[in-house]
């Protein structure tokens, strides 16, 4: 770890865990409090499968946030029980909750993630998101009112993750209630996340917004190799179907639906990762992956 600013005597450090139900705004809150694309983003629910970490430093404090699935009702399949372990484990190592609710709407998958929190026996602050679709206006107050019954918060913080409104305050609000420690990553370091990682889940958003509704769930993005020659990275990926009959539909007439998601993904990468980039897609079929306990464990899901 560099050191070469001084530490303040009071610096806090430590683990910020994003808990919530689905599609409740917890990637990008993540991206908006790091400031960088680490969690991909799409309307679909359970968008999100992994543990994410990504990193904010701060003049007097570091705060690790851990991005998690969405805690959901109906796990019927193994990679959904999978991505309901992955959100309950994260609050094992937390120091500390962000409860991410819909300043909209309560819902029952709230009262779930709810109930996590409080099991969880950690100090918990409550991010009420989307404050900006709330109208009229005057209707957040007793919406908050309510919030502030359901649980003992530390404190309640109204945010807009997408328009990045009193993110600000959150972070501050968040460092203050973390231990007295010293960083636990390098000045540089925004995430935890391998570079391959990051490729595939960019690949994975890409496909999930071309797809829409015709593939759900049953893909899987695996990066086979990345090769480095004359200042561009070429990528060779896999996406993986669970069943024969999606290839056609991921492939599209002619390969134009994977030309589109390819020219979408390499431009988001380019981008992102500020480099030139080539990329290789290919997809291939692994019956039931999404059911299978061994095919989850090589996709990194177990």
């Amino acid at each position: 770890m560099s050191t070469d600013s001084p530490v303040p005597a009071e610096f806090r450090s430590g683990f910020a865990a994003l808990v919530g139900r689905p599609n409740v705004g917890k990637s990008t809150l993540l991206n908006a409090l790091v400031g960088q694309k680490l969690s991909i983003v799409t309307p679909r629910p359970q968008t999100t499968r992994h543990r994410i970490v990504g990193i904010t430093h701060l003049p007097d404090a570091q705060i690790a946030f851990v991005d998690t699935p969405g805690l959901h009702q109906h796990g019927s399949r193994a990679l959904n029980r999978a991505m309901n372990r992955t959100a309950a484990t994260s609050l094992n190592d937390a120091d500390l909750v962000v409860f991410v609710i819909d300043a909209t709407k309560w819902t029952a998958e709230d009262d779930l993630a709810l109930e996590r929190v409080r099991t969880s026996g950690l100090p918990a602050i409550a991010a009420v998101n989307k404050v900006d679709q709330v109208r009229p206006r005057e209707k957040l107050l007793p919406y908050l009112a309510e919030l502030a019954k359901r649980h003992q918060f530390a404190d309640i913080v109204p945010i807009s993750a997408l328009k990045s409104d009193n993110v600000q305050a959150l972070k501050k609000t968040i460092a203050a209630h973390l231990p007295v420690a010293p960083a636990m990553y390098a000045d540089d370091q925004l995430t935890e996340s391998s570079l391959e990682f990051r490729i595939a889940e960019m690949i994975r958003e890409k496909l999930t917004l071309e797809l829409n509704q015709e593939v759900p769930y049953g893909v899987a993005v695996e990066v086979e190799q990345l090769q480095e020659a004359d200042g561009q990275l070429t990528v060779d990926a896999s996406i993986w179907v669970d069943r024969e009959g999606q290839k056609p539909i991921v492939i599209g007439a002619k390969g134009e639906r994977l030309k589109r998601v390819g020219r979408s993904a390499r431009i988001a990468l380019n981008d992102l990762l500020n480099r030139r980039l080539h990329l290789n897609l290919w997809v291939k079929v692994r019956e039931n992956w999404a059911d299978n306990a061994r095919a989850l464990k090589h996709l990194g899901l177990e």
